[in-house]
């Protein structure tokens, strides 16, 4: 059944992080009948992806599908965070207007502000969702206001400040007309999607044309791909072109199969049209922004522009002494590298370096998070690698300057955090921009700051203000280098020999740092144990055992009280490493070492590098 343009709503949903999307996505589809009375539901349907689940956040954008009486509305997920902003980009090509949704009692925040900017400067109009509204000290005009605020702020234009409004609850299931209205589902917001949202700007009787901006891979099928049909119709069998901005070459191939989606899934179909979202098969090397065309007169479409990559990190094959230990399945760099081209066949902002030795994967990305879920995502799949610390890209201006990339951080946190977050953001080369208070008690600060200020920042953010501090970050371009910024203060503890860490050696070595792991920890030579009170590298025996004899004092059987070991989360291992350390990740552990694990040959090759410099 073929769906006219005038009948298809498309529309991309944004949102900050923990405003509720996904679980007003999920009452949506409740209402749209997607789910059978007695049918098992869910929870954040969307949000599919385990480590998406875990961390609350959307990685990944997703196309769902309602229907609501004549009207297909075809609903594109966006994630929230500013390291994801290329899929972003992708999003609003394929979307004809934005739901943005709003907490109630937060009001819009920074991260909505990215996106939101992006709608506009793609000439979409947005309606808003003030959310989450039956929560206790929800605030639904005040969020109302300060929408407002925002809208004026970007430079919206008169039309835009009228813009259509709803207040709603995803866990109530409820959209209402006013926060005080009597309305029991959310048929006031299918109401207001296909009103307000314009049908797609198409072409229906002209040749076929899509832009992709949507790719997947299926073991079966291989790769597919998609995005909004913005001429003609094509059926499957059709003969058609692929097209590259800047290439002359072009690939004509049949297409083998055609899927729209129906609800969360794909639906196999016979043909599609103008304004349909949809996905094709037929053809392998086909990456974002390509044109698939009918033969006839096609030209390449310009491509989509992404924020360009800003941090690198080497991935290397696992030769430590326990790889293989710990369960990993794919350990040479050859399905290193495989792993991380399917990732760069499917995302739009992280790039392989092709100019590396045959050893070394050299990843470009647009932020340590987008790395972090992936590395996250090996680990979880069996891959074992070991990993270098992010590197800031830098580029060379025309006065042969060196520029690197920079970024506006903004950040919320309770008042008392603010001083100790303020001298570590002037450390790190931050430069205060403003500095506003909130009604709710908490203060917002917005930092210019160089991307190398950021790497590891955000761990110890949620230490300082005790888990309560909300940061994002937007590219803001590349500037003039900054100058050096102090790393961490505190040498490594690395172990002398193999075996495992004894208790007796616990007490011994806790006396000269903080240790890492739990006593029974298998270890090995050159791998770091822990982190020394002093700004230098110590090599402890982490391994010996308490002297066996037959001679006993009163005092020899006392035993200390262990100090905690320090547990690392991903983010936080990377931004702890040095320029000389690697991070090993396995699917079960994480491990500090150095490079070198041989202590003669690295104390030799220190020596030279102090000689070069």
């Amino acid at each position: 059944m073929l769906v006219m343009p005038s009948n298809i709503r498309n529309i991309g949903i944004i949102a900050h992080v923990d405003h509720g999307k996904t679980t007003l996505v999920d009452a949506i589809f409740k209402q749209a009948g997607l789910f059978r009375e007695n049918q098992h539901m869910g929870v954040r349907i969307m949000d599919s992806n385990d480590l998406e689940r875990e961390k609350g956040i959307t990685i990944l954008s997703k196309v769902a599908s309602v229907h609501y009486k004549d009207y297909k509305i075809n609903i594109v997920d966006t994630p929230g965070h500013a390291d994801f902003g290329g899929e972003v980009e992708r999003v609003l090509s394929m979307v004809d207007g934005v739901l943005l949704i709003v907490d109630a009692n937060e009001g819009p925040m920074p991260q909505t502000r990215f996106v939101l900017k992006k709608a506009f400067e793609n000439g979409l109009k947005p309606i808003v969702c003030i959310n989450k509204i039956d929560r206790e000290n929800a605030r639904p005009l005040h969020a109302y206001d300060k929408t407002l605020d925002l809208f004026i702020d970007l430079g919206a234009n008169e039309d835009d400040l009228f813009f259509p409004h709803l207040y709603t609850s995803g866990h109530g299931g409820f959209a209402r007309v006013s926060p005080d209205g009597s309305e029991k589902d959310m048929r006031e917001l299918f109401e207001m999607i296909v009103n307000s949202v314009p049908p797609p700007k198409v072409d229906y009787e002209g040749a076929f044309l899509l832009q992709v901006n949507n790719l997947d891979y299926s073991e079966y099928l291989g790769r597919m791909f998609g995005g909004k049909v913005l001429r003609g119709t094509v059926k499957v069998g059709d003969r058609v072109l692929q097209l590259r901005d800047g290439s002359e070459k072009t690939a004509g191939f049949n297409i083998t199969k055609l899927w729209t989606y129906e609800g969360i899934q794909l639906k196999e179909v016979e043909s599609i049209s103008a304004g349909e979202i949809a996905m094709m098969s037929g053809l392998d090397n086909v990456l974002i922004s390509d044109t698939i065309a009918h033969v006839e007169g096609a030209k390449a479409m310009a491509a989509i522009k992404v924020e360009p990559s800003t941090l690198s990190m080497n991935f290397y094959a696992n030769n430590s002494p326990l790889a293989s230990k710990d369960g990993g399945k794919f350990l040479t760099i050859h399905k290193i590298r495989e792993r991380v081209e399917k990732e760069e066949a499917v995302s739009v902002s992280i790039k392989i370096d092709p100019n590396t030795e045959s050893d070394t994967v050299k990843v470009k990305a647009r932020g340590e998070l987008q790395l972090a879920i992936l590395i996250e995502t090996m680990r979880r799949e069996g891959f074992e690698m070991q990993i270098s610390r992010p590197q800031v890209i830098f580029q060379r201006n025309e006065q042969n300057k060196i520029e690197e990339p920079c970024e506006i951080a903004i950040l919320e946190m309770p008042e008392e955090a603010v001083g100790t977050v303020m001298e570590d953001l002037s450390r790190r080369k931050g430069e205060l921009r403003d500095m506003r208070k909130n009604d709710n008690g908490t203060t917002v600060l917005e930092y210019a700051i160089p991307t190398r200020g950021l790497i590891g920042f955000r761990s110890n953010y949620l230490t300082m203000t005790r888990g309560l501090g909300i940061i994002s970050s937007l590219f803001d371009g590349y500037q003039p280098y900054k100058g050096e910024i102090l790393g961490r203060t505190q040498g490594s503890l690395i172990s002398k020999d193999t075996g495992k860490l004894t208790r007796y050696a616990y007490e011994d070595v806790m006396e000269r740092g903080t240790l890492f792991y739990e006593v029974g920890t298998d270890i090995y030579s050159g791998m770091i144990v822990g982190a020394c009170a002093r700004d230098e590298d110590m090599i402890v025996n982490a391994t010996k055992q308490k002297a066996a004899n037959n001679i006993r004092s009163a005092t020899s059987e006392q035993t200390a009280a262990l100090d905690p070991h320090k547990e690392f989360s991903l983010e936080q291992a990377l931004s702890w490493l040095r320029d000389d350390e690697l991070l090993e990740v396995t699917p079960k552990q994480l491990r500090f070492r150095k490079k070198i694990l041989d202590h003669s040959e690295r104390r030799v090759s220190e020596r030279r590098s102090e000689v070069l410099v």
